[in-house]
């Protein structure tokens, strides 16, 4: 068995499913790592790693070793970068095995299995589904052009030949619909409408979501009659990078102490908590939040609203609102709900989409429910 075959099985043997195995065993995923990736340095920031500056040894280690490696940051390739990247954000990655056997599994993908794939990235997780299903059964589409390209070239050297397409995920491609299940390899704000009409009934998708606040949760929908879609969210804290039409708009610097002044019982650091977050996210969709040492801002972009809330001198914390939308005031009913609830994870709750309305619910469709900006 050559280095790569034994690290293959090797990796295999670390990611979980067996039913998974054989694709992670025959899939090659140097093939997607292109010319070179991202390292973050503490003092340098994101620093190439190239191949051609590694031994061979060196890089297949690199390249089966169970680790998101990024490949582009802010629309510039690893192997275009002239030094090292800073401060700017990732904009695609090869996600560690690990992570995408899961999203695999949790999608429920079994044989004889149609699945459209929104977000191909590197392509690795395409080609697995391939190795699997069929490479008929699959189809994938991305939404930068130069990433497509790469893809295309690395499915297409692995020995697989999906129906790949260059374009917006979030409309779905009605082409080969009806799918069996839709699976998103990016985050987003809200299930668009179109997915579901191309979901088979009884089908599923599964998405990571993720909103303004930063506030996540994996839904995992089964798709009704009539153009519904409705579930629980998994109990799996996923991430993936957000689809770009989703991203929050950038988040201006705000006066603090603006509007009226209050006072709260609630210790705003409940929203260093990754549920507490996703909980506030529902009550303020459109608002981004923030730290300025020990006070938290939030802001509203639909509306201008802002709050900042910090420790009182004599006990308890000061708030003060600006604006139409009392942000606080939402952010702590919702999160009084959740807690008296038993302060339950992400997948305590779940999500109804129909055509016309999204809505998160705690606990049951009938529950305490909050509307997503569809």
């Amino acid at each position: 068995m050559n280095l790569a075959a034994e690290l293959r099985h090797q990796l295999a043997d670390k990611v979980g499913s067996v039913a998974w195995h054989p694709a992670v065993e025959a899939v090659p995923r140097e093939l997607f790592l292109g010319q070179a990736v991202y390292r973050l340095e503490p003092e340098r920031g994101w620093v190439p790693v190239r191949k051609d500056e590694m031994t061979p040894e060196q890089w297949l280690t690199l390249a089966y070793t169970d680790e998101t490696w990024v490949t582009q940051i802010d629309g510039v390739m690893a192997e275009d970068a002239t030094g090292p990247v800073v401060i700017l954000r990732p904009t695609s990655s090869s996600t560690f095995p690990g992570l995408v056997v899961r999203m695999l599994e949790a999608a429920g993908i079994g044989e004889d299995e149609r699945v459209l794939e929104i977000g191909t990235g590197t392509g690795y997780s395409t080609a697995l589904m391939c190795h699997r299903l069929g490479q008929e059964a699959v189809t994938s589409i991305e939404y930068d052009p130069v990433i497509a390209a790469r893809a295309k070239d690395a499915i297409t050297a692995a020995g697989y030949a999906p129906t790949l397409i260059q374009g917006d995920g979030l409309l779905g491609y009605y082409a080969n619909a009806p799918y069996d299940r839709l699976i998103a390899t990016c985050s987003v704000r809200t299930i668009p409408p179109v997915w579901v009409k191309q979901v088979r009934s009884g089908g599923t998708i599964t998405a990571p979501m993720m909103g303004w606040t930063g506030g996540a949760a994996f839904a995992h929908l089964h798709v009704e009659d009539g153009g519904c879609a409705s579930g629980h969210f998994l109990p799996d804290d996923v991430y993936f990078m957000t689809a770009r039409p989703h991203l929050p708009p950038s988040r201006p610097t705000l006066e603090l102490g603006l509007g009226s002044v209050g006072d709260s019982t609630l210790d705003p650091a409940v929203l260093k908590n990754d549920t507490a977050l996703f909980v506030a996210q529902l009550a303020v969709p459109h608002a981004q939040h923030g730290w300025a040492e020990d006070i938290l801002t939030l802001h509203d972009v639909s509306t201008g609203s802002q709050a900042d809330v910090r420790p009182s001198p004599t006990g308890g914390w000061v708030v003060h609102q600006h604006g139409p939308v009392r942000l606080w005031d939402e952010v702590a009913k919702a999160i009084t709900i959740w807690q008296e609830a038993g302060r339950p994870h992400q997948s305590g709750f779940g999500l109804t989409v129909t055509q016309n309305e999204q809505r998160v619910w705690l606990g049951a469709p009938d529950g305490p429910s909050w509307r997503l900006p569809a």
